[in-house]
């Protein structure tokens, strides 16, 4: 790139911004992957004039426009880093050549968007603003869905995050991959999305003012726009019978609607009133939304939606009017229901704000009025008490998260019009699928389609086989997962050497009260809530855990013991209730609590000021409180099991206590095997003669061993074939045993006192 103001370079996809972080944190290209943004050497950008932020115009075989920012300085200063959505928009593929040219920074004053079917009808204006938010859009681009990471307004984050979360439950795991086209965008050079853009669908609603334009194509009815929240007809609602698992509760719903509406006469001869307000709750992507049309259309009432993250962003008194606004259209005319989705922005129970005060006068005039009221949260406890009152949400109706025989019949509905394979068993879908909610399993079979429509191009016939389905699980996580990063190994119990009697009793404790629930219960007894493993370092207890997690029977948990802590008063009580919370919607759950020493000490002995002691208190509560902790075991592991308070381990909490001790020369060998199972060992090799010589090794010094014969064969030859017994002998040079006799005595003395 030569001139200023001006550049050329050629185009590649990903490039330097791709790699990782040496020191562990992000890829930048994690944050630009179909987000608009491209990158550039530091030096090209002084060379064009440029500050990373500004936007640019970039021409291919046609145009469009980025947020550009500075690439890796390792990376080429003749290259433009772009993902493939940028690609797409410039017409061209990796390699191609690209003009670059500053802009100047304008705020679009509308933008209009067409996408499928379902995202249209599920993803409201405002929603698709926030998505939109901090991009530059040109007519007839490919945009996503996913929002932008880095947002210079603070006062707008907290609000793309709601937004994030809102578009995983109503869309389900495909928001992340779907595009949606940019058929009008003023000016149409490209600008950039700001709060104050008019956004909205093709033929259908905006954020605000008048319904966006049509093109090429008779406009669709769906209702008034502007600030009162638009209509859905009952066309649009789906039936009760396509919602398996809700049946109980749209019936309960479905009956108090049909009371209040059509037939009052009957409980005034009675003497008695009624109030429509309903607290609807339930794990993310469950079918709130859904259920609440489908019974409106079974009553025939009329549904208005109201986002209330999107009301809590505006000031307050403009909050104010747009919730009259929304209350004043509902009681016009027939019975009508006001759905208010994600509640616990409106009324939060930390800090309510003058809005929600607002909010709850606007609900209980509306109640009072005759129309229905139905709030719904994947958050119970954030929801402000306030609005349980007896003529607010006086009706509080739950949506649990399905189990296996429930996944079974919810899968059988999805795939209703699939063609599947014969090998396809969706019981065992099911089985393998912890925490998944019914917009997790749409995805799921999704994911499952588009594999096989990779496989069978050219097939006339084709179907989803349960190898779709199986590669399907390795990408699609449960929305309840959503800000858990663990990535587990694909190990199970059966890849541990040794310790068959330590096996025996995690699976007894652990993988049996999750897989068997009911068993449990039909013979009246209660499971084991929690583990301690506990041994010498190096033992194996956080490798028996990562294969108690690989059995896939289960969502897992990981947190180091000093994770949870905090300085700020409160803070590690809150963290260790939201851990549990998580734990609970996403059951079945496995919970590790690795170093629990530092988490829960012995009470009374910390110069923390009483930060662990109330951590202990809340682990205690959490354990064996009021509220049942089902479906969640609880695996902790120590060195020091004798600095955890007696009270986390008596029974009805972590009451199994597991030793796991050194392996001796049987376990050993074991290890050495299953270590080098994919190492090509000459046959002058012994592995059992060798596991009977590493006395005091300890199984993390077995495997260490393994890796480093490994690594001196290649000192020797990086062609090197196999691994000899020349090199075991080098690698015992290297590798020492790290075992403390000491530590392992004391250990094994507390095991024996404990029995």
């Amino acid at each position: 790139m030569t001139r200023r103001g001006t550049g050329r370079g050629r185009l590649r996809s990903g490039g330097g911004a791709t790699r990782p972080d040496p020191d562990g944190e992000p890829a930048a290209a994690a944050l630009d992957a179909r987000r608009g943004i491209v990158r550039l050497h530091p030096e090209a950008l002084t060379a064009l004039g440029l500050r990373p932020g500004d936007p640019v115009r970039l021409t291919g075989r046609r145009e469009t426009a980025g947020i550009v920012a500075a690439a890796d300085p390792g990376a080429s200063a003749a290259l433009l880093y772009a993902d493939d959505l940028t690609l797409g928009n410039l017409g061209l593929r990796d390699g191609g050549q690209v003009r670059v040219t500053p802009v100047p920074l304008t705020a679009a004053g509308r933008v209009t968007l067409a996408g499928p079917v379902g995202v249209v009808a599920a993803v409201s204006p405002e929603m698709l603003r926030l998505a939109l938010l901090g991009k530059v859009v040109t007519m007839g681009d490919d945009v996503s869905l996913l929002p932008q990471d880095v947002l210079p307004d603070a006062s707008v984050r907290s609000l793309v995050e709601a937004a994030r979360r809102s578009l995983a439950n109503t869309v389900g795991f495909a928001w992340t991959s779907t595009l949606l086209t940019v058929v009008a965008v003023e000016p149409a050079a490209g600008a950039l999305v700001t709060m104050d853009t008019l956004v909205g669908w093709e033929h259908g609603p905006a954020t605000h003012g008048e319904p966006a334009p049509a093109h090429d194509a008779p406009a669709r009815s769906r209702g008034t726009t502007g600030t009162a929240p638009e209509m859905i007809p009952a066309d649009d609602a789906p039936d009760v019978d396509e919602l398996p698992g809700l049946r109980a509760q749209a019936e309960e719903l479905t009956e108090l609607l049909d009371l209040g509406f059509h037939h009052r006469e009957v409980l005034g001869r009675l003497g008695t009133t009624i109030s429509l307000g309903v607290l609807l709750g339930g794990p993310a992507g469950s079918g709130k939304s859904a259920l609440v049309r489908a019974v409106a259309a079974r009553v025939g009432a009329r549904v208005h939606p109201l986002w209330a993250p999107e009301v809590a962003a505006l000031a307050n008194q403009a909050a104010a009017d747009r919730l009259r606004t929304a209350a004043t259209a509902v009681r016009a005319g027939g019975p009508a229901v006001l759905l208010v989705t994600d509640v616990e922005a409106l009324a939060p129970a930390d800090e309510p704000g003058p809005v929600a005060t607002v909010f709850r006068q606007v609900l209980a005039e509306t109640i009072r009025a005759g129309a229905a009221v139905v709030c719904t949260t994947s958050r119970p406890e954030a929801v402000d008490p306030a609005l349980r009152a007896p003529d607010l949400l006086s009706l509080r109706i739950s949506i649990p998260l399905p189990d296996p025989a429930l996944r079974r019949e919810q899968l059988t509905v999805l795939t209703r019009q699939v063609p599947l394979a014969d090998d396809v068993r969706l019981d065992e879908v099911a089985a393998r699928t912890p925490g998944f909610v019914a917009a997790d399993l749409a995805a799921l079979v999704r994911e499952a389609g588009v594999r096989a429509a990779l496989r069978q191009k050219v097939a006339d016939m084709p179907t989803v086989a349960m190898g779709d389905f199986t590669a399907a699980l390795e990408v699609v996580r449960p929305t309840t997962m959503a800000a858990s990063t663990l990535e587990l190994a694909s190990v199970t119990l059966d890849d541990v050497g040794g310790l068959g009697e330590v096996k025996q009793t995690l699976t007894e404790s652990v993988l049996w009260p999750l897989t068997y629930p009911d068993t449990f219960a039909r013979l009246g007894v209660q499971p084991p809530r929690g583990v301690l493993l506990y041994g010498p370092p190096g033992c194996g207890k956080t490798y028996l855990v990562t294969a108690l997690a690989g059995s896939g029977r289960a969502n897992v948990l990981s947190v180091k013991g000093a994770e949870l802590l905090s300085k700020w008063v409160g803070e590690s009580e809150r963290a260790v209730r939201e851990l549990f919370r998580r734990a609970r919607e996403a059951a079945p759950t496995l919970i590790f609590l690795d170093e629990v020493d530092a988490l829960a000490p012995v009470r009374g002995q910390a110069t923390d000021g009483g930060t662990t002691d109330r951590v202990v208190a809340a682990l205690l509560t959490e354990l064996d409180g009021v509220e049942t902790l089902r479906n969640v075991v609880v695996v902790g592991a120590t060195n020091r099991p004798d600095l955890v308070d007696p009270a986390l381990l008596r029974p009805g909490r972590m009451e199994r206590l597991v030793y796991v001790p050194p392996p001796d020369g049987t376990a050993r060998a074991e290890i050495l095997r299953a270590t080098a199972r994919d190492v090509p060992l000459a046959p002058d090799v012994d592995l059992a003669a060798l596991g009977d010589e590493l006395v005091g090794f300890s199984a993390a010094d077995c495997a260490a061993l393994v890796r480093e014969a490994a690594l001196a064969a290649m000192r020797e030859s990086l062609t090197a074939a196999t691994v000899t017994a020349a090199h075991v002998a080098t690698a015992r040079q290297r590798v020492r045993p790290s075992l403390d006799p000491a530590q392992v005595a004391r250990l094994a003395a507390y095991a024996a006192d404990r029995g």
